[in-house]
């Protein structure tokens, strides 16, 4: 009975355990995963946001038109700033219900026409329009706007126009809802701000001139500014448990393992890395993710090994993993293949010259490797190709003899010989031949 009750005992803390496991998974893959929602923290970009949330402010409290555009590469935080802006800016009692917003983006709207269908969907006006026949595109746009209209103009609902990959809207023919946004928020007509988000530093210079003139030229930079020190603090953060956290003292003891880990030389190794290879969160995010998947109710706070395992996935070559289910006719191929880039200098070849390579190799080795027949030997040369580790240098054209087609080698030298370290059961003699000096030649 005895045995019993402690077993009862032990089922119990190890259930507790494994839904407090569980609780941490899940906290910490939507804090990873969900990174534009305006939950997480703004890193950096604090200035940014109190100048976009004092220009939006004036279009919602004071009936300001405005116009502009976040500009950076792609991680910067551009969708999470305004996404922030937002929330805040909702939150707000004078706001509250007294802002339209309409969300488009350049990779779903590829057309004007689908863009004002999609206006018209946002603002629910699909009504209003009905079966009305309307001239051109500026007409159908300045119906719909006109429909918002609630009494005399000073009391127009703002509409706020959020253009998300912006100079993909620039593509479109005359640059048309552009020109007709950009034409309503310098009238005094409904108050219109259109926020544009982009990563092309010269977003300007594709402006029409007459787009061009009618936009703010106010722009919003964001170039993830922030140095090694903040960067661990960000890493810090975002692996740290809330105080609401239902188990207090594992949330205690997590908090002050990831304080630790913080510190450790090996972790801030992995972070200098990452850190000198791109500042994109994403990336920090992604490798953190990894990390996190290696907690169970066995192993239940995370450790220096973790976190360099992670490292490990996260920098893994993927050509390089294709290599390792390569065959070893495949891999002599692409070993002739880099000793023909060492011989002639990284100049291009085709297959007969592998090929010579290739019977060069196996003559000095007849007596551990198998001599293959051509035809097998092009077989496994195309699959390399199929492959795209080997990319021709021009199309091939129907009279042109596969033999002699110029190719080049996708693969460098260090990805090769990674490549055969990991590679099972690879031949002495292969690897040899891959690590053989070409100085006597």
């Amino acid at each position: 009975m005895k045995s019993a009750m402690s077993k009862r005992k032990l089922k119990d803390t190890c259930g507790a355990s494994a839904e407090c496991i569980s609780q941490v998974q899940k906290i910490l893959r939507e804090r990873f995963c969900h990174r534009p929602s305006a939950t997480g923290k703004l890193f950096g970009i604090e200035f940014q946001y109190r100048h976009l949330l004092e220009l939006l402010k004036r279009t919602t409290l004071h009936g300001e038109s405005n116009s502009a555009l976040i500009v950076g590469p792609r991680g910067s935080g551009k969708t999470t700033l305004l996404n922030h802006v937002l929330k805040d800016l909702r939150e707000m009692k004078q706001v509250r219900g007294n802002l339209l917003e309409v969300h488009l983006n350049g990779l779903l709207q590829t057309s004007d026409k689908v863009a004002l269908k999609e206006i018209t969907r946002q603002l629910q006006l699909e009504n209003v329009v009905g079966d009305k026949v309307f001239g051109s595109f500026a007409e159908t746009l300045a119906f719909l706007l006109e429909a918002l209209r609630k009494g005399d103009r000073t009391s127009s609902c703002p509409v706020l126009f959020v253009l998300d990959e912006f100079d993909l809207f620039v593509h479109h023919k005359n640059q048309t809802l552009l020109y007709n946004l950009f034409d309503i928020s310098q009238s005094a007509q409904t108050p219109v701000t259109i926020i544009g988000l982009t990563c092309r530093q010269d977003i300007l210079e594709l402006l029409e001139k007459r787009v061009k003139s009618r936009f703010s030229h106010r722009q919003i930079y964001l170039m993830n500014s922030f140095d090694f020190k903040q960067y661990v603090k960000i890493f810090k953060e975002q692996l740290s448990l809330p105080a609401e956290f239902p188990d207090e003292p594992f949330a205690q003891k997590w908090n002050d393992n990831i304080q630790h880990l913080s510190e450790d030389k090996i972790v801030q190794d992995v972070l200098q890395n990452l850190f000198h290879h791109t500042k994109d969160l994403r990336s920090l995010y992604f490798l953190l993710m990894l990390a996190v998947s290696a907690v169970t109710v066995h192993h239940p706070l995370l450790t220096a090994a973790d976190l360099q395992e992670a490292s490990r996935q996260h920098g893994t070559d993927s050509k390089a993993n294709i290599v390792h289910g390569l065959s070893v006719l495949e891999i002599c191929l692409i070993i002739a293949m880099k000793h023909l880039n060492d011989v002639y200098d990284g100049e291009p070849f085709n297959f007969q010259m592998v090929y010579n390579e290739f019977q060069k190799f196996i003559q000095r080795k007849a007596h551990s490797m198998y001599n293959f027949e051509k035809p097998v030997v092009m077989k496994a040369f195309e699959h390399l190709l199929q492959l795209e580790l080997v990319k021709p240098l021009e199309r091939p054209s129907a009279r042109a003899q596969r033999e002699y087609l110029l190719m080049r080698l996708l693969l460098d030298n260090t990805q090769i010989m990674d490549a055969l370290q990991v590679y099972p059961n690879c031949p002495t003699d292969v690897k040899q031949w891959a690590a053989s000096s070409l100085s006597w030649l």
